[in-house]
């Protein structure tokens, strides 16, 4: 009869010097852990005020599967981390105990040896004896303690580690990801890789992780929602990574917009994913998706299984790949990223985590870590870092694309990078963005380019009026601008749109006219709107008299809504003179369609 495989509270017991590396290094290598959804004991963690910690420790050593011990130059002067080493070492004689070493600050010869700093700590702790003991007999245990950590110390050098100074160049955060492919390894444990660098993180996908632990028998349904580029499939892997082993089977399906878009028989790919992860690799051939539907739901059916779609666009999606509710078995969760908030029907029973964007400091945390390697600008480019992250819209993924890029460039880079971005938004997020455009149908998209050209700041109610009497149908729309994150509503009922969602407008715009901008006017003409400008002239959607605008001294439009384009319109189309100031109030409103727009020769035919 086999002896049954112990069960651990944690995979990792992290043990180190707190007063050296607590944070920076540990601290850092230990989110890395739990973002790869690695249980880790950490002392500050997992102690409780007034218990023991001594006996917690060894508690925490017992319960945990792989000792990972960071080695710093203060290691050794710390009694408490010396005798931690001794009740690690005991274990793995007596039970085989897997022990990962990581020499930080110090070489694997210094703690073999005890030499540099660990010297001075072993002359310490004689010192500190000589003082302490009274009588021969506490003198000699004292001694044959400190001979026991010099043995420890020497027998944990010969162990294969892992050594900073050695691997990955210098470069901790490399160094941190070889760590964590090493503990996987180790734990012969498949996940999914997140970022290096994340902030904010473990406080947002606390409540995810708390309803995917909640041991509630009923078949639950999470919906993760925000922005593209906001983190959302971040999110879902690092909840996955913490949770798929408490269930029976699990699956995360990657992309699932994009292969049912570009695969030539996506639905019946993305069944056999699932089929084959949550039977453990079990092949199985499938030749349609009716005949998927039928193999899943008896693969599911008599288990507790996890399953994530990670960005879906369509409902449909769902009924085709998974059929209903009723077919999973009891405790079984489902979790969705969209960017649709609205992608299940409000009577359909499910937990709905929103994504929100990072505020100033945690955007420039994070611009930080990929600019500087470090959590804070340098101090010559804090100026043009709190510049910087002004073009990122708080998205982790602009942070990450911009901070990558001036990372290691000198000052006249990120000037010129800077000015670019002044003028051409981000190519890479924006066709992220896009995304959500172009899942609206033809209404909704004009609808967007309206809302962004003229309305973002405006009252809710005065534009509804306006583009009904334009036959917009804006209630609908709206909506679905809200459901997809692309505009809200503020507490003061004005339509709010985060400025790198207008910037994509403009910029969609744009491209329909590269070389013609009267076709600009021709899309007002088109969309009905240029009708309704010219015939209510100098009244509001109330009937009563706009109020008066000034036109700057430069001639220029004044702006609508608070993204102001950092640059005249004409530079961009420097044919097109500038023409006299038209006097009329409404018209003068919605010729800004660019923020900044010189009324040209194309917008007479609208405004003569």
């Amino acid at each position: 009869m086999t002896n049954p495989q112990p069960r651990y509270s944690f995979h990792v017991f992290l043990s180190f010097r707190g007063e050296d590396t607590r944070r920076n290094f540990t601290d850092h290598l230990y989110t890395a852990l739990i973002n790869a959804g690695i249980r880790t004991f950490r002392d500050d963690d997992e102690i409780r005020r007034g218990e023991n910690i001594e006996s917690e420790l060894q508690k925490g050593i017992r319960e945990s599967k792989i000792s990972l011990i960071v080695f710093s130059k203060d290691y050794a002067s710390s009694r408490w981390c010396l005798d931690e080493l001794l009740n690690i070492l005991d274990r793995r004689k007596k039970e085989g105990h897997t022990v990962l070493p990581v020499f930080y600050t110090v070489s694997p010869e210094d703690v073999e040896n005890q030499t540099g700093s660990f010297a001075e700590a072993f002359v310490n702790h004689e010192k500190r004896g000589n003082a302490q003991t009274e009588t021969g007999d506490k003198r000699r245990e004292w001694m044959e303690k400190m001979e026991k950590w010099r043995v420890a110390l020497k027998e944990v050098a010969g162990l294969e580690g892992m050594c900073l100074a050695k691997e990955a160049d210098g470069h901790e955060a490399k160094f941190i990801q070889k760590i964590i492919k090493e503990i996987l390894k180790r734990l012969n444990r498949t996940v999914l890789s997140v970022p290096s660098y994340t902030v904010g993180l473990e406080s947002r996908v606390k409540d995810i992780n708390s309803w995917l632990q909640d041991e509630s028998s009923e078949v639950g349904i999470g919906v993760i929602c925000g922005l593209g580029g906001v983190g959302k499939t971040t999110f879902a892997k690092v909840a996955y990574n913490s949770n798929y082993d408490r269930f029976e089977g699990s699956c995360f399906l990657a992309n699932v917009r994009e292969i049912l878009e570009k695969h030539p028989n996506g639905q019946v790919y993305l069944q056999k994913q699932i089929f084959e992860s949550i039977l453990k690799g079990r092949k199985e051939k499938i030749y349609n998706a009716d005949e998927g539907i039928v193999k899943i739901k008896d693969a599911i059916g008599n288990k507790k299984v996890f399953i994530v779609f990670d960005d879906v666009d369509q409902l449909h999606v769902l009924d085709s790949l998974i059929g209903t509710r009723d077919w999973f078995y009891p405790g079984s969760k489902i979790l969705i990223t969209t960017r649709c908030e609205k992608l299940l029907k409000a009577h359909e029973r499910h937990m709905l985590f929103k994504i929100k964007e990072l505020g100033d400091d945690e955007s420039l945390k994070l611009f930080s870590w990929y600019a500087f390697a470090q959590d804070h600008p340098l101090e010559e480019f804090e100026e043009l870092s709190t510049e910087a992250i002004q073009h990122c819209g708080g998205l982790p993924l602009a942070l990450y694309d911009l901070g990558s890029f001036l990372s290691r460039r000198d000052m006249e880079i990120w000037r010129s990078k800077l000015q670019k971005l002044e003028a051409i938004p981000h190519s890479k997020v924006q066709k992220n963005l896009e995304i959500s455009y172009k899942s609206l149908d033809d209404h909704d998209q004009r609808l967007f380019l309206l809302i962004a050209s003229f309305f973002v700041g405006k009252d809710r109610d005065y534009v509804i009026k306006i583009l009904e009497n334009c036959d917009l149908h804006p209630m609908v729309g709206i909506q679905n601008l809200i459901d997809r994150s692309l505009i809200s509503i503020d507490d003061e009922n004005k339509v709010m749109m985060p400025p790198l969602i207008q910037d994509m407008g403009k910029e969609i715009i744009r491209r329909e006219s590269p070389d013609d901008p009267e076709r600009l006017c021709n899309l007002l003409n088109q969309w009905g709107l240029s009708n309704y400008l010219t015939e209510n002239d100098e009244s509001d959607a109330d009937g009563g008299d706009l109020p008066s605008a000034h036109l700057p001294e430069d001639g220029l439009v004044p702006a609508v809504g608070p993204n102001v384009a950092k640059r005249p319109y004409y530079q961009d189309f420097p044919e097109i003179a500038i023409l006299p100031y038209l006097g009329h109030s409404l018209k003068r409103r919605f010729v800004g369609l660019l923020s900044t727009f010189p009324i040209s020769g194309g917008f007479k035919r609208f405004f003569p």
